[in-house]
């Protein structure tokens, strides 16, 4: 039994042609954000070029063809006269007996030739993180190892490679920072901010305790309608779709209702100046009636944050961990900020625990007579 060449199983198929099926999966079936399959496309597609450039280097750095056989089996004819009838059956002979040792030139991966998908190897991919190193921060390649891994695990599912040698891979330390957050005091005079006596002010604030009070992704408030909004004697909620068009019932606070029901009122205020048209569904509209976008919002967010927190560098995931930091903060279970927040993993909601943690040692060593009492020793 001969065993298998690498290359046999992925015969035909280009690193670029599994990138762009890849992407596709991940956005046809997986439903992943645009941004995460815009990032995707990034980091495998300088995967590609660095693997293709290593290919061309490799080609360059090959031997010619020995001429010592072909002496061996008839004589070589000499330069500039044509061999005899006799010698051309001999060089095709020699041909013969050394194609195996050693490639012909068409063999050999030219410059732009596309790498195949069984040439990701571990040498490839280290040799790949060793140039990264030099330029990129330990984050940025951890997030490059992350799409390699998640490309050679969708060809491994599909039997394109036999394994994935992305996972041997080891991943640089990353020191995640806390998430920042306002302390209560700030977090409502960031609220307070906003005037009420014209539609935008009342829709800035509709919008800072929603996203404070709900604790909403940017992205989430934007795309809310006013069919999402669900409002009952006893309590009021909200639809949310989330990442990976998943959707959740997040619970209004009374603060968040008041405000986005004053807002309400005045909503048919913000039209366009011009044709007096406004979305339709869009639950927080910009100046001109169209639905407000993200930059936008992230723009009023770090002006408020300035005028009632000091904070110009206050932006709209800030209130999100606000709003979690002080939901642990008076007892909540991490469950139920989990689900609240919409985290996919535990993990990624015990950040909290540590900003809490933080902060309670700050006020302990602030607050605590024995406290006091070792820091003045």
């Amino acid at each position: 039994m001969h065993a298998r060449r690498s290359g046999d199983r992925s015969s035909g198929t280009t690193l670029e042609q599994a990138i762009a099926r890849f992407l596709t999966y991940l956005t046809a079936e997986r439903r992943a954000s645009r941004h995460t399959v815009a990032a995707y496309r990034r980091d495998l597609e300088q995967l590609a070029r660095f693997a293709r450039e290593k290919a061309a280097a490799n080609a360059d750095r090959r031997p010619a063809p020995a001429r010592g056989k072909a002496k061996a089996a008839g004589k070589a004819p000499a330069a500039g006269k044509a061999p005899a009838a006799g010698q051309t059956a001999a060089a095709g002979e020699v041909s013969g007996s050394t194609a195996g040792d050693a490639p012909a030139a068409s063999d050999a991966p030219a410059a732009g030739d596309a790498p195949a998908v069984d040439g990701l190897d571990v040498l490839l991919l280290r040799s790949w993180l060793g140039s990264l190193a030099r330029t990129h921060a330990p984050a940025s390649i951890a997030r490059k190892v992350g799409a390699a891994r998640a490309l050679l695990r969708y060809l491994e599912r599909r039997g394109e490679v036999d394994k994935n040698a992305a996972a041997q891979l080891a991943l640089p330390k990353v020191r995640r920072p806390l998430p920042t957050f306002l302390d209560v005091d700030a977090a409502a005079e960031v609220m307070e901010i906003p005037g009420a006596d014209t539609a935008e002010g009342l829709r800035d604030r509709a919008i800072l305790e929603t996203l404070y009070g709900a604790g909403l992704r940017v992205s989430e408030l934007c795309g809310l309608d006013l069919a999402h909004v669900t409002r009952q004697p006893d309590r009021a909620s909200v639809r949310v779709i989330g990442k990976g068009d998943k959707e959740r019932i997040v619970p209004l606070g009374s603060h968040a209702l008041a405000a986005i029901e004053r807002y309400l009122e005045r909503r048919a205020e913000l039209a366009d100046p011009t044709t007096g048209a406004r979305d339709p569904r869009a639950l927080f509209l910009s100046r001109r009636g169209a639905r407000i976008g993200v930059r936008r919002v992230q723009a009023l967010v770090q002006r408020y944050g300035a005028l009632g927190a000091g904070r110009a560098d206050l932006h709209p995931h800030a209130l999100r961990h606000t709003c979690a930091t002080h939901l642990l903060d008076g007892g909540a279970d991490l469950r139920a900020i989990q689900k609240l927040l919409g985290h996919a993993s535990l993990a990624t909601t015990q950040r909290y625990t540590h900003v809490s943690i933080d902060h309670l040692l700050k006020v302990y060593d602030a607050a605590h007579p024995m406290a006091r009492k070792r820091s003045a020793s």
